[in-house]
Order: structure tokens, then sequence, then C-alpha cells
């Protein structure tokens, strides 16, 4: 495996394949030592106020414990002679040459700039037509076109290549990865309470949710499987005393019993859902015309009703009291409104009368008008401009920083149905055009400044979301607005990872009644990396704590491990559990054009798949059978390293023959 970049998720990339699947890597870096973010110097001020907090921090910190190889992630220094480390500063073809492309069998482009990633992959395709590539791209339009690209060049190489059959058993495939979108789902979960997150697979759409603790004696409520059992901490600060999983972690993928036993222990557990639509709001400005409420203001709209209701009654009087037709009556009513009708000089007292009241409606009418001219005229100047929070908002999310993560947040956010206010320092911020377009109340400003959290309304916020590239900016926020609000839900991103378990660590100390999550994006991101990079099928991950469980889908014809097994024969506790099996694909299915596998049915014509109650823990998996899977990410690496020595025997025999 070769890994390019110039960031943190190279490094956290190539620890992966090589700690959790055992793979032989080389790391292309433009510099070995360990990455740093280059950062824009902030005033003196805020970086007096920054060193303040770490300095307050750190000495809160009580229990500087060792983190875990799965926990921390940066842990223990790879194994040399399966790693190497190559310093090139571009990835041109001299660099991926010595990088051993040629022999590779899968590609990840990960640095921080879309066109180095699209000029390394087409050179890649034109050195190593067979490669797998991975490739970090934030557009994801282009993404799709360049997959099609990359894939039809592997393709026409393959049929042009004198060794075709070889050719056509590779895995040639591109993968195009935003680890923007990679972690907004998770990010966004981990911000609503009771709204984490929710993947669709063949048909089944599956949501993961924390449970609090049940009392002893009391059923908990039914689920489709128990992913985790949270650490006592997590739930109860104090230390619940029955708790299976302790203060050293969760408890992740328990069997039965280990789920029995776990009394007073809060839970992440698996819930399938059905999708009934979120109906659609009626926007400004949308179809023909534009909403009057969006147009003028509520005092507006009472004078134009008071106006109008007294031309009415003008025009019933004049009708009742000359006995005239209604219809000329309200004819005669606007003539003398807009002064343009003859005087009533000979004309009875009651008549004379109307006429002059309807001459002192006109003049109350004739400022209303000029008011709705202006009020309508603000109302478009305004509609290219960013929104201010309402008076009246509460329990929202406040979302602190539009970059490309925050964006990708913002969008999914607002899907959801979910109030947000975002905060941005930077008026041209990748995000501002999109916080305009979809009408959210944006606050321009520094979050260190005094008077800006309080203007997106924190006090009554239910959640707060710091996702700006800095840390001590996010953890200044977060500090801030835990003062000002202690029960507030709290979700931070923080560049290192050892440091976001220790703000996490001292946070839920400080403020045990309040939930706090603080995410590393190199840490979520690198596991659908290094997946797509084996070639699996990574449908997404679920943050639990400080770890990480991966949902992914396999195909089991021709996987040792799967194939004419039961589903408890598969089952790995604490590893790896399988959730569904799509059993769509008839027994008599013709192969596709290569021979591997029968073709599925279209999307349209296929079935949800039926999950593991349904068909039994004693059901044997068929080879045209395709099952969606829960691991962790060292699960899914025995996997691949099960599936790997029946492999290996094959080749050896067929050798040996």
């Amino acid at each position: 495996m070769v890994v390019c970049g110039d960031d943190a998720l190279a490094h956290r990339l190539a620890a992966d394949l090589q700690d959790v699947y055992g793979e032989r890597v080389t790391l292309v870096v433009p510099s070995a030592r360990e990455p740093q973010r280059p950062r824009i110097p902030p005033p003196a001020r805020a970086l007096g106020r920054a060193g303040a907090l770490l300095g307050r921090v750190s000495a809160a910190m009580v229990r500087p414990a060792p983190l875990s190889s799965e926990a921390a992630g940066d842990g223990a220094e790879p194994a040399e002679e399966t790693l190497r480390i190559l310093e090139a500063a571009q990835p041109d073809d001299a660099a991926l040459t010595e990088a051993g492309i040629a022999g590779a069998g899968a590609l990840a482009l990960v640095y921080d700039d879309d066109e180095l990633n699209i000029h390394a992959a087409l050179r890649a395709r034109r050195l190593n037509p067979r490669l797998r590539l991975v490739i970090r791209l934030y557009n994801r339009k282009l993404g799709q076109h360049l997959e099609e690209l990359l894939d039809q060049a592997a393709a026409v190489a393959a049929l042009g290549s004198e060794d075709a059959g070889d050719a056509e058993g590779a895995d040639a495939s591109t993968t195009v990865l935003s680890d923007a979108d990679t972690v907004a789902p998770a990010l966004a979960g981990a911000a609503v309470a009771g709204t984490s997150r929710v993947i669709e697979a063949d048909g089944l759409l599956l949501r993961a949710v924390e449970r609090a603790p049940v009392p002893p004696g009391r059923p908990g409520e039914p689920g489709l499987c128990t992913l985790a059992l949270l650490s006592a901490s997590a739930n109860d600060p104090a230390g619940a005393t029955g708790s299976a999983a302790g203060d050293e972690g969760p408890v992740l993928l328990p069997d039965d019993a280990a789920t029995a036993a776990a009394a007073g222990c809060g839970t992440v557990v698996l819930e399938t859902v059905s999708y009934t639509g979120r109906p659609i709001r009626r926007r400004w400005l949308r179809g023909r015309g534009a909403p009057l409420a969006s147009l003028f203001s509520r005092r507006l709209r009472w004078s134009l009703a008071g106006v109008v209701g007294a031309v009415l009654a003008l025009a019933v009087a004049s009708s009742l009291t000359m006995g005239e037709d209604p219809v000329h009556a309200v004819y005669l009513s606007l003539l003398d409104l807009f002064a343009i009708n003859d005087p009533a000089i000979n004309d009875p007292a009651p008549r004379k009368v109307l006429q002059l009241l309807s001459g002192l409606t006109g003049l109350l009418l004739l400022p209303v008008l000029v008011a709705a001219a202006f009020e309508g005229l603000g109302t478009f100047r305004s509609a290219s401009a960013l929104r201010r929070p309402p008076r009246g908002l509460s329990g929202h999310v406040v979302l602190l920083g539009l970059g490309k993560v925050g964006t990708r947040v913002l969008a999914r956010l607002h899907e959801m149905g979910i109030p947000v206010v975002c905060i941005e320092g930077d008026p041209e911020a990748r995000g501002i055009a999109l916080a305009r377009r979809l009408r959210v109340p944006t606050v321009l400003g520094d979050v260190t400044q005094e008077g800006v959290l309080e203007a997106a309304m924190i006090d009554r916020a239910a959640t707060l979301l710091a996702l700006t590239s800095e840390d001590t900016t996010n953890l200044e926020a977060s500090l801030y607005a835990r003062s000002v609000s202690p029960r507030l839900r709290v979700t931070l991103r923080l560049f290192d990872d050892r440091f976001a378990t220790a703000v996490y660590r001292t946070l839920r100390a400080a403020h045990p009644g309040a939930l706090t999550r603080s995410r590393s994006v190199t840490y979520l991101a690198a596991p659908a990396f290094a997946g797509a990079m084996m070639g699996r099928q990574i449908l997404g991950a679920i943050p639990v704590e400080r770890r990480v469980l991966l949902i992914a889908r396999f195909e089991v014809r021709g996987h040792a491990a799967l194939e004419g097994r039961t589903v408890a024969e598969v089952l790995r506790p604490g590893r790896l559990r399988v959730l569904a099996v799509d059993t769509s694909t008839p027994d008599d299915a013709e192969p596709d054009t290569a021979g591997t596998a029968p073709a599925p049915p279209p999307a349209e014509e296929r079935t949800p798949a039926q999950l593991v109650h349904e068909l039994g823990d004693d059901y044997v998996l068929r080879p045209q059978d395709r099952v969606l899977l829960v691991a962790t990410r060292q699960g899914l690496g025995e996997l691949h390293a099960r599936n790997r020595q029946p492999a290996a025997a094959r080749q050896s025999g067929a050798r040996q023959g």
C-alpha cells in the first residue's frame, strides 16, 4: 500500500493499514516528521488567552494515562519492516516509481489540495493501470467525473494489456472520498440529542442511539442489537457500581450474556427506522410569488387590513343611506378615497359626510403605501444578506466555523430540520454562501471577542459545535460557553487526538451533568479511507466515545470467512457481527461479464435486506448473498486475514501442482 499526503490524515491512514490490516505501507510525505498544520498567527491578546486556557486545562488533568493504540491512534511507533517513509516534495513520476507504485495494490492520495491529488491520480493510473485508487477530494461533482474517467482508463488499459486474464480479475477501482463528507454525519449526530448516525444500506435505514442506564428490574427498550456498553463515567461520573464497562472505555459489540449482565450501564443501540419524509417548507420567494408575511411586517399588514375595512364600511354606509347598488357604492367610495370624484356640493348631507370620510381615509392610506414600498424594497435588498438570529430562538445548535467541515455539517443539520446559528470570523469563508442561500442566521465576528457568542444566543442554545481549524479557538469557545450554560452539550473539533482525549476527560469531570464530545477529523475519516484501500465498501462510521465502529458491506462469494458459514459462526464478540443479509439475488442468477458473481437486480426492483433476527443465527450464507456487518477496525482486519490465509494456501497448492 502506498499513501501520499501532507497532513495528519496520511500518517493516521498509514498506521491503520499497518496496525489493523497488517499491510506493508510506503508513506510518501514532504517531511518525515510528524506533520504540523500551518497556522495563521492570531493576535497577541488571543495567544495570551489561549496559553492561559491551555495552562488551566493541563493543571486540571489528574490522570494523564497513556492511550491504547485503538483509543489514541497515534500510539506506538510502527514497525520498520512494515512501514517505509519516503520524503518527496511532490508526487511526481520519480517519487511514485521510488515508492513502488508498479507493484502496489492500492494508492491513497490524501493531500489537502484537490488539484495535486488529481494530477497524481492521472500519473498513477498511467504507471499502473491495475492500481486501486483512493483519492481525497472536496468537490463531489468533480469526484464523480474523475471516478468515471479513471475507471474507464483502467478498463481500456486492461483490454490492451498482454495479460488480459489477470487484468480482469484485478480490482482497479477508483474511490473518491471527502474527509468532510465522511465526518459530517458523525459530528451532526454528536450535536443533536437522540439523533445519531443514520446509514442507508440495501434498502434499510439504521440509526445508532445512546440510551441511558435502565434501573434494575425494569426492561430496556427493544433494539436491533447492542453496539456498545458505555463507560460508567460517560453516563454517571460519580461511578456506576454495576457497570460492565467501568471507566476504562466502552465495551464494543458485546454478546448477549455481557449485555444482560451490564446492569446500570448506558448503551449504544442500533435501531431500524422508516423514512417518513420531512415536509418541504415553504421558502422565501419560492414558486411564482412571495408570501405576504416575508415581504411586509405584521404591523403593516394590520394597517392595510384596517384601511380595507374602512373602505368597505364607507361603501356599506353609502349603499344604505343613498340607496345605491353595493358595487356602485364601492366604486364611488374608491373614487372619493383617491380624490378623483367630483365634489358633492349639491348632494344631500349624508353624501357630503361620506365623501369627507373617504378623503380622510385616503390621507391615512398614503403613508401606509409608502411604508409598504420601503419594506418590500428592504426585503428584496436583504435577500442576499446574512440573517440575524430571531429573538424567540431557543434550543438551537450554535455552529462555530464554516470551513470545509463546518459547511458539510451545516448542510446535514439543515436537511434534518434542526435550527442552526452560525458564527464565522471570515466573511469570505467557504460556508458563507451556503448559509446565505439557506437563510441560516449567521453572526460574523471573532468568537474570542466578547459579545459574539451572546449574539448567537448561546445561553438559550442546546448544543455548541466548535469546528474551526484552530484548537485554541475551539477550546476557548467551549470553556466560555460552558461558563454561560453549564449543561450545554458541547462537541469540539481538535487536531491532536491525544489532546482531544485529555480535553474530553477534563470537561467531563468538570461538568458531570453535561454531555461533552471531542472529535478529531483524521481519527473519524481514516477508517473509511483505509477500508476503501482494502477494497471494502465502508458505508459509515459510528463514533462510540473515543472509539469507532464501522458499517461495511461484503460480497459473500469468494470470501472464505463468510461463504458457507452460519451467522453465528461469523460472530466475533467485541470485534464483528452480522446485521443483515441481502438475499434478493436468486439462486439461478446469471454471472456477470467477469464471471465472478451474479449480477444483482436493479435498485428499484430490490427488496430491503433481511435482518439477522428475521433469518436466525443458523442461516447459512450463500455465495450470492451480501452481508451488512458492524465491526471494529481490528475486527475488519481479522476478517481480511482469515480470508487471505485460504487464498494463500490455494496459490501455494497451484504452484506445487
